[in-house]
Formats: structure tokens, C-alpha cells, sequence
């Protein structure tokens, strides 16, 4: 599938200003880039690879291949967007790699019954910010994130976890709008029936299915979801 480019409009960016500035050989203008997205990108990359080696190891390799395919960036979506495309392959590299069972295809459109998709998912019970505190809430997210199927991980991560829009995650993970809001949808929706039965084992404490108090029991795809 193409990729999908916002053209840029209106006065030229600070980011544009740096990558012109790189193009043209400015190196500290490349480092700067860097800096300012290094964080970003090792976060999306340790979601994704849920390892900090092989994050690290994406981070440099996106940076390379970036600074290497520069004057191929066409400037008509961010450079930010491009950067993430990059080191979201790299990692779903690794992640092929490492696991020679069937992942997510990122180019695979996941099909709908219709195109009406709830904007938000709500009513989360029991309320758990009355309950955890916000330090242990991301933990326990994060645990749960882990155990979304790659493909529902990685737009989960780019459109809720670091902001990105609906259309700079499709341009991002070169996929149709629909696509990203499909998966989204469907890794909303696991999570909080994950984080549901989380919960709802802290407060029972009996640990009929095993899972120890404070552990999240991640493995466990519901309904055959987690080959789609």
C-alpha cells in the first residue's frame, strides 16, 4: 500500500527548517532532529519489541536509515511521521525475527461489518483511578499494552499512548484510515476486557485462575482475536 503523505502547508516548520538544514549537510542540525525524537522513537520501539536491547538497537538502526535516505524524505508529512515509519519496521523486523510464528501484517486491512466505529470506549468498571494510584495504573497498563497482538499494539501505542492522529498513524504504518481505526477499536476494546478481569481478580483475591495479587496475566487473547 502507498504511503499516505499530508502535504505541508502554510509557513515552513522549525522541524522542516532542520531537515532542509540536514539535507544540505548540516550535521548538527541532523543531531538536533535527534534529540528531539530519540526518546519517542526508543518508546514506540520498546512497546513494540518489549525489550530494551533491541529497542536501543532500532533506535540507532532508524536513525541511520534516516540520515542515510534524507534526500528521499519528499517533506510533504512530517518528518516525525517518516521516522516512525522507519523504526516501526525495524522493529517489527526484530520482531519477525524472533518469533517464526504467524505476526500482524501492518499492510493487511482488517475488515469491518460496517464503517461506523464508536469514537471512544467508556464506562470501565470498576473504576480504577478511585482505586490505584497513577504510578501503579501505568504499570498496570503498560503489562496489558504488552499483551495486545502486535499489529493492535502498535497503532494502540502511535494513536493513544504518543498522540499521533488518525492520519499521521495510517501514514505512519502506511494503512487506510479505516484500517487504523478498525484496530484501534479492536485493541481498545481487549484492553479493557483485560484490564476488566485484572481488576476484578484484585478485588476478589481469590486467584482461581492462578494469577497472583499484583501480577497481570498477559498471554491470554480473548476469543481468537490475537492472529488477526
Amino acid at each position: 500500500m502507498g504511503a499516505i503523505q499530508n502535504k505541508v502547508v502554510g509557513p515552513v516548520s522549525e522541524e522542516l527548517t532542520l531537515v532542509q538544514a540536514a539535507k544540505r549537510g548540516d550535521d548538527s542540525a541532523f543531531e538536533e532532529l535527534v534529540r528531539r525524537y530519540d526518546r519517542n522513537v526508543f518508546r514506540i520501539a520498546q512497546h513494540i519489541t518489549q525489550n530494551r536491547e533491541d529497542a536501543e538497537d532500532v533506535v540507532q538502526e532508524a536513525f541511520l536509515k534516516a540520515y542515510g535516505n534524507l534526500k528521499q524524505f519528499q517533506e510533504q508529512s512530517k518528518f516525525y511521521t517518516w521516522l516512525v515509519r522507519i523504526a516501526v519496521n525495524e522493529a517489527l523486523m526484530k520482531l519477525r525475527r524472533r518469533k517464526p510464528e504467524r505476526t500482524v501484517s501492518l499492510d493487511e486491512d482488517i475488515k469491518t461489518e460496517d464503517d461506523s466505529l464508536p469514537r471512544e470506549i467508556a464506562d470501565w468498571s470498576p473504576n480504577p483511578e478511585q482505586q490505584y494510584t497513577q504510578a501503579e495504573l501505568r504499570e498496570i497498563l503498560s503489562k496489558t499494552i504488552q499483551g495486545l497482538p502486535p499489529g493492535f499494539r502498535t497503532v494502540f501505542v502511535l494513536r493513544d499512548v504518543e498522540g499521533l492522529s488518525t492520519e499521521e498513524t495510517a501514514a505512519a504504518l502506511e494503512l487506510s484510515v479505516p484500517a487504523v481505526k478498525s484496530r484501534l477499536l479492536r485493541a481498545r476494546l481487549q484492553l479493557r476486557e483485560r484490564l476488566g478481569r485484572y481488576f476484578q481478580r484484585r478485588e476478589s483475591g481469590n486467584g482461581k485462575d492462578g494469577t497472583k495479587s499484583g501480577e497481570v496475566k498477559t498471554g491470554d487473547a480473548p476469543n481468537g482475536d490475537g492472529n488477526q
